[in-house]
């Protein structure tokens, strides 16, 4: 199966006035297409600093963060930047719609910035919110939308590029317990039928038999990784 994401022995440190912290110590972690892994820990404990190394918003100290296949660290900025819009879907814990546009053209906006005629690619935006189940909302603006509704359309434009990693942040935590489970379920089967090596951070542990595996964090360090149904609620 090919491997979407591959941290190697990946430490990133920075200053803090006098002193040096060590966000991440030496993870190595494997993701591959269609194995979605949830990501555990404590607050601090270096989650967030992962996601940003993993979607190449942040170059680690040392290691390896390899997408695809192509080391990350043997590209230039523009390369990479041109890696993370081709290759990289990420979900923001709040979706940041932009107020003026509709559903379809918060997802449109996205790929005429990838140089990509609207009209082209307006066919595969309706179909896309059609999939994560917003048919006949694609001309709705945020306001329109309740909380689970605007994450889907989060979901939708994370998809637009056909990543083969997708990276989610926090996805249900201004969510109810019913929405929460139906955007975990979705990104379940988003994963399956798109084939995306997808990386949740979360705290909702009772939604963790959704996924393949879960890894958790703590002190900056991959520490255990547990099947869904051995993590207690």
């Amino acid at each position: 199966m090919k491997t979407g994401l591959e941290l190697l022995n990946v430490t990133l440190e920075y200053a803090d006035g006098d002193s040096t912290v060590k966000a991440l110590d030496a993870v190595s972690l494997s993701v591959s297409s269609g194995e979605f892994l949830s990501l555990v820990g404590p607050s601090g404990s270096g989650k967030s600093s992962l996601l940003a190394v993993a979607a190449t918003l942040v170059r680690p100290t040392s290691g390896a963060v390899v997408i695809d296949g192509s080391d990350t660290s043997t590209l230039n900025e523009a390369e990479r930047t041109a890696l993370r819009r081709e290759k990289v879907g990420i979900i923001f814990q709040q979706p940041n719609l932009l107020p003026a546009l509709t559903a379809v053209e918060q997802l449109l906006i996205h790929e005429h910035l990838r140089g990509k005629p609207v009209r082209e690619v307006r066919r595969k935006a309706e179909e896309l919110l059609d999939v994560v189940g917003l048919a006949g909302c694609s001309e709705k603006r945020p306001h329109q939308l309740s909380g689970g509704q605007r994450q889907r359309v989060n979901i939708a434009r994370a998809l637009m590029g056909s990543p083969s990693l997708l990276l989610v942040d926090e996805p249900t935590a201004s969510l109810d317990h019913e929405r929460s489970e139906s955007i975990v379920r979705l990104l379940r089967r988003m994963t399956d039928e798109f084939g995306t090596a997808t990386v949740m951070v979360t705290h909702d542990t009772e939604f963790l038999p959704l996924t393949d595996e879960v890894a958790t964090m703590r002190d900056g360090r991959i520490s255990r990784a547990l099947v869904p149904s051995a993590y207690p609620n």
